[in-house]
């Protein structure tokens, strides 16, 4: 649902406001006092940081400063205590001010300035770190930096992949940008819902907040009906008047799942639609050949998928392991569509690959990655049907530490296609005609060496966030039938691990092959954040060590002191808010969540682009034919990681929001009503209550729970009274009353039903530092702050 977002500061750390200095920040002139071979400030260090984050590495900061020996290591130690105290965080191989843009970003030119030059924003930005960004976009002359080669030019509408700089007028936007390359040249459409007017005109309702409405002529309607999700392009702009549009497409009801997803489709730029030339190219795709593959078609390998699975990139297979070193040891085969021997290097097929990073999935619409000839035919796993792929078989110690694994380029031939619940229930002994001749030779094996594999993962401790995933289930028509949350089951379990221990296979060979590749990284979290969630966690009895040296297995152990207390579900939201978002980089810092020091994605090449780097690396390195990495790939890395990072978030984002209209559109017909709910998060401005039934959540203003005046209170995560000492607080669980659905912006306006439960003693403390500090500040007897500013 909607977030309220809070105001940014620029990258100095200043809020926008009077400059000095002939329009410039007086900050931005005054020359930084840097001595050579000296250890800098931690001023300085800052400063230099915000105006050249192009050189924010440790590396490039110590030959900036000129240090060596001692001095560097000095350096690495004030770098240290900067990010514990929130004032650098990481971003890839680099350090930015928290809320600044990294160096490289990818862009979406939305605007021109008053002088006609472009702006653009970041393509994803946080929600919680307010308004995005303005960024000034300097175009090169066509023959490019220094006259050497043709430079990139973007034009309005475009994305971007883009250098960052600090501007050197803080009078403008924050930040200048030098193009690298156009990722997407976008057509000039708009989206919106169609209303009919007298006469059999229209008007166009924008379902962007900063859209304007616009007229479409009689001719220009195009069979859309009032209420229709249409889209436009513009057909005449004048002086005066609303702009007159023409309607492109009639993408369906407002009210359908289908013209819902095309809404985030469209506000995130999802490239829905194949070009031409990457159709032609996957429908003449032929099947592969044997050439430089070993053939495993008697091996009975199978796919377990969700039931509505429509491609198949992954099949297990298991067997004890014959070798009298190994006793009690077993050898697990996974094998992986081969993705790169269809799709190669700067093909039509590969830029739209790149291009889109991954595949969108929503309640009952996929935007793949790969057309469907390629996704759905020559690259799914189908059952008795030869299929090319990457195998790795792994082999583990009886006490499931993983003690080698080699990679095979092969032909297979799945033995079965099973479903997680078809599986499950063959193992809990209810097989079927499908699965009862394959439970002995085929199930039980998989399921004996998942226990064996269980034991290293019980051993490594990941991080245990087991937080319900809700599943919307559809009518016929495209709307919200209800939300499940469908069952945790081993088989899934089963395959997570296996996935997991291939994906770390992957990057131990290509370490060992010296040979350039995209992690899976996940940082831990920040000093700050741990300090946040410290404090929380003290308000409950439970104590959180401290240094910089956190372990999953750290957080887990909150977790198993939560686990059956009514503190259960608030604890698991903050211990997860707490953690970094995992990315993707060339530069490996490890995988703090699952514990692992080398992960690469390689298990789902279909659908994220990621993998399918991973395999071209290992196709090349260990010399298994045509399909490898390209030395121009290799270069790119960097950009690449940044981009599938930024499509991946889009990604998120596109479906959350899906889910989020849904659910509204199905409820705004039940506004006045009551429902049970919880409060999933506590700000100053008020309550964000979840409805665990839907699987979406609303915001109760501060202004609607009452007379009394309102505190927030960070630490515990409360918004309490006053005078009467009554709150709510993270994970309470409440009645709420819908005031008000929004379904094209996707939000929910509720308002509280549920009194004020009695604080704890350590809450009405704080109500004391909050009024003796707010005595302090007033200028007149009397008078009293907003509501919820504290």
């Amino acid at each position: 649902m909607s977030r309220i977002p809070r105001q940014r500061t620029n990258p100095a750390g200043k809020r926008p406001g009077k400059t000095g200095h002939a329009g410039k920040d007086a900050a931005a002139v005054e020359p930084l006092n840097i001595v050579h071979g000296a250890l800098p400030s931690r001023e300085v260090i800052l400063r230099f940081i915000a105006d050249h984050p192009q050189k924010a590495s440790k590396r490039e900061l110590a030959k900036a400063f000129g240090l060596k020996g001692d001095s560097r290591v000095e350096l690495k130690q004030m770098l240290q205590e900067l990010e514990q105290e929130g004032m650098l965080q990481k971003s890839r191989k680099s350090l930015i001010r928290p809320g600044a843009l990294p160096p490289v970003t990818v862009l979406d030119i939305t605007t021109r300035d008053k002088d006609g030059d472009l702006i653009g924003r970041p393509a994803e930005w946080p929600e919680d770190q307010g308004v995005a960004p303005a960024v000034a976009i300097r175009q090169q002359s066509p023959a490019g930096r220094q006259g050497k080669g043709k430079a990139p030019v973007a034009g309005l509408g475009d994305r971007i992949l883009a250098k960052i700089f600090p501007a050197a007028d803080r009078g403008g936007p924050a930040y200048t940008a030098r193009i690298i390359k156009v990722i997407d040249r976008r057509r000039g459409a708009s989206m919106g819902v169609f209303r009919t007017e007298p006469g059999g005109a229209g008007r166009l309702l924008p379902i962007e907040r900063r859209g304007e409405e616009m007229v479409i002529d009689p001719d220009f309607t195009g069979g859309a009906k009032d209420g229709d999700l249409v889209e436009v392009e513009i057909a005449r702009l004048g002086r005066f008047g609303l702009p007159r549009a023409k309607v492109l497409s009639v993408v369906g009801s407002v009210g359908s799942e289908k013209a819902l997803s095309m809404i985030a489709i469209h506000a995130h730029g999802i490239p829905h639609i194949f070009p031409p030339a990457v159709i032609a190219e996957a429908e003449a795709a032929r099947p592969a050949t044997m050439s430089h593959r070993e053939d495993w078609r008697d091996v009975p390998l199978i796919t377990i998928d969700p039931a509505d699975a429509k491609d198949h990139d992954d099949a297990v297979y298991a067997e004890l392991d014959p070798s009298p070193d190994n006793p009690g040891g077993v050898i697990v085969t996974v094998a992986i569509a081969d993705v790169s021997w269809y799709v190669r290097p700067n093909s039509p097929l590969d830029r739209e690959a790149l291009k889109r990073g991954n595949s969108v999935y929503f309640p009952d619409r996929v935007v793949p990655m790969l057309p469907e000839r390629i996704s759905n035919d020559l690259c799914s796993l189908k059952e008795g049907v030869d299929r090319p792929a990457l195998a790795v078989r792994m082999s583990f110690s009886g006490e499931g530490r993983k003690i080698g694994h080699i990679f095979h380029r092969i032909m297979m031939k799945s033995a079965a296609k099973l479903s997680y619940q078809q599986a499950q229930a063959a193992i809990d002994g209810k097989p079927n005609d499908q699965t009862g001749p394959m439970l002995e030779p085929i199930l039980k094996p998989l399921w004996h060496a998942y226990e064996v594999m269980k034991r290293g993962r019980d051993r490594r401790q990941p991080l245990e966030l087991d937080m319900p995933e809700r599943k919307i289930l559809l009518k016929p028509d495209g709307t919200v039938d209800r939300v499940v949350v469908p069952p945790r089951l081993d088989a899934h379990k089963l395959i997570e691990e296996m996935m997991i221990q291939a994906n770390v296979c992957a990057a131990e060979t290509l370490e060992k092959k010296r040979q350039p590749l995209i992690y899976r990284i996940h940082d831990g979290p920040t000093l700050a954040k741990q300090e946040i969630l410290r404090e929380f966690l003290a308000t409950l009895g439970i104590s959180l060590a401290k240094g910089g040296n956190m372990r999953a297995n750290n957080f887990n152990g909150i977790l198993a002191k939560a686990d059956g207390t009514p503190h259960q579900t608030m604890v698991s939201e903050m211990v997860l808010r707490s953690q970094s978002q995992a990315i993707y980089g060339p530069e490996n810092i490890g995988h703090f969540g699952l514990n692992l020091m080398k992960y690469a994605h390689f298990t789902s090449p279909i659908r994220r682009y990621a993998d399918l780097i991973v395999h071209r690396a290992l196709v090349g390195s260990l010399g298994f034919g045509e399909g490898g990495i390209t030395p121009e790939e290799e270069a790119a890395l960097d950009d690449i990681a940044a981009e599938i990072s930024t499509f991946e978030r889009r990604a998120m984002a596109a479906e959350r929001e899906t889910v989020d209209r849904l659910i509204a559109h199905h409820l705004s017909g039940r506004v006045g009503e009551e429902f049970a709910g919880r409060v999933s998060g506590v700000t100053k401005s008020g309550l964000f209550v979840a409805l665990p039934d839907y699987g979406a959540d609303g915001f109760v203003p501060i202004s609607t729970l009452g007379t009394d005046y309102f505190i927030y209170d960070e630490a515990h995560q409360a918004l309490s009274g006053e005078k009467t000492g009554l709150g709510y607080r993270l994970g309470d669980s409440v009645t709420v009353k819908l005031a008000e659905a929004i379904p094209l912006a996707g939000a929910l306006r509720f308002e509280m039903v549920s009194e004020g439960r009695e604080m704890p003693a350590a809450v009405r403390s704080f109500h004391k530092v909050v009024r003796r500090d707010r005595g302090q500040v007033r200028k007149k007897p009397g008078t009293r702050p907003p509501r919820g500013r504290h």
